[in-house]
């Protein structure tokens, strides 16, 4: 009920929307169509008026006692200045000379008070009766003598078009807006219907229901591009969810794996008096357990720290062939255990201005993997080369190589290709994923290059800002 109060409310504010809109529209119309006619009908008023001023000029003649009068002598004559015209000769000191009208009964007596303007123009006037005309006034010398001539015709017509626009206008404005409103609510109404159908079907998608979509009506208009939006969020809601489920469980997997031997490693030590040398051992089976618990908790501490956005990096220069060194005199040790051989590839210096304590953690976990799985008597090659988009670090190992159908996940959190081994060798599958995490925090990305049975490369590449 409440989301139907909600699309009404849309609904009707988009209605009032688009009747405003339209309401606004239409009148800037009406003005513009009835200020045209009206420019139009003045235009076609004034060229009329125009032609009785020609005629007057050409009718009028003076009389030899300083009057004017009207040169024609028939009645058609008489009419070339129109039935509804209107025609006055005034002397320069405002006297009336000559006065022609033809409003029969309603104009008769009717006197303009003011004497026309001496320079030619174009007037509105207003008489008693509610009679409007139009003037047109200026100079003209008839056989020498100046006078001022004004000719006038009704507006009666011109004002009764303009009146009828008015009331056609008036009238269908309020019906017009009143349709567009009903056909904005319908339209705003079928527009709206996906959104229901939307916020229904997301009401059933929750966490244990996350592969539930958004129905798309039409992929290609705005509401199908946002059910789309929400459907590819929903999906990565779906892998999220999927990839803490997955999580969870093996980290509790993981945990308790230590957990249990130790247990269990103390219980068989407490079964029986033994001596110093059996105690020992159990005492260092144990401390081997505790310290593969505290490298996993330190490893899900990092990681946990990194989704959190949590690890403020501190970006320095550093040697890039000078930092491997370090981490190979650090892991020497192992490989000497193997009896394997681990070399450094480098031209010279490759700086980089990065996170020191960060990026030797990466180095160190591929670095370390390479030699774990490595055979006995193999090579760990570590090249460092500055590239033209940035430095670029290479851990090349001679192991048994990582399948197609593993690659792409190698790097996700607990993830191994070989499980039984990988605990053999004391690893917590979250190594990788520590690595991808601090070469992206630099800005970075990292490859691999595997082919089974010859061996893996793991390539850092870091972008050239940072170097």
């Amino acid at each position: 009920m409440k989301r139907m109060r909600h699309l009404r409310r849309v609904r009707i504010r988009l209605t009032l929307w688009y009747a405003g809109s339209l309401t606004v529209m239409l009148i800037l119309y009406a003005g513009g169509v009835f200020i045209f006619l009206r420019h139009s009908l003045f235009t076609e008023l004034d060229g009329r008026l125009h032609e009785d001023f020609e005629v007057a000029e050409q009718m009028l003649e003076r009389t030899t006692d300083s009057g004017i009068r009207w040169r024609a002598s028939d009645r058609h004559e008489e009419e070339e200045i129109g039935d509804d015209s209107w025609l006055e000769v005034w002397s320069p000191e405002g006297r009336l000379l000559y006065r022609r009208e033809s409003f029969e009964e309603e104009g008769k007596g009717l006197l303009f008070s003011v004497a026309p303007p001496g320079q030619r123009g174009y007037q509105s006037i207003s008489l008693p009766n509610d009679i409007h005309v139009r003037a047109l006034s200026g100079p003209y010398a008839i056989a020498g003598l100046s006078v001022a001539i004004r000719v006038a015709r009704s507006e009666a017509r011109l004002r009764r078009e303009l009146n009828g626009l008015l009331l056609v206008l008036g009238l269908g404005l309020p019906v017009a807006v009143g349709i567009a409103g009903f056909g904005g609510y319908g339209l705003a109404r079928r527009a709206l219907a996906p959104v229901g159908q939307m916020a229904d079907r997301a009401r059933t998608i929750t966490a244990e229901h996350l592969g539930e979509r958004l129905p798309v009506v039409n992929s290609d208009d705005e509401l199908g591009h946002l059910a789309t939006v929400f459907n590819d969020t929903f999906a990565r809601l779906e892998r999220s969810f999927e990839q803490l489920r997955r999580f969870t469980s093996d980290a509790s997997h993981e945990l308790r794996t230590p957990l249990t031997a130790i247990r269990s490693v103390g219980e068989v030590g407490l079964r029986e008096h033994r001596d110093e040398n059996a105690y020992r051992e159990i005492i260092g089976s144990m401390l081997e357990e505790a310290d593969r618990l505290g490298r996993l908790v330190d490893s899900l501490l990092t990681l946990s720290r990194a989704d959190a956005g949590q690890v403020k990096l501190t970006f320095e220069r550093v040697d890039l062939a000078e930092l491997v060194h370090d981490v190979v005199n650090h892991l020497s040790v192992l490989a000497e255990e193997k009896r394997q051989h681990v070399s450094v590839e480098t031209a010279g210096p490759v700086y980089a201005t990065v996170d020191r304590l960060v990026l030797r953690q990466a180095i160190v976990n591929l670095v370390d993997n390479a030699i774990k799985y490595s055979p006995d008597g193999g090579h760990v090659r570590i090249v460092v080369r500055d590239q033209p988009h940035g430095p670029a670090l290479e851990v090349i190992d001679t192991g048994p190589g990582i399948g197609a159908e593993h690659r792409d996940r190698v790097f996700d959190r607990f993830y191994r290709v070989d499980k039984a081994r990988s605990r053999e060798l004391g690893g917590t599958g979250l190594g990788l994923a520590i690595t991808r995490w601090a070469v992206e925090a630099h800005g970075g990305r990292i490859e691999l290059e595997s082919e089974e049975g010859k061996g893996s490369t793991f390539r850092i590449r870091l972008l050239s800002t940072q170097a």
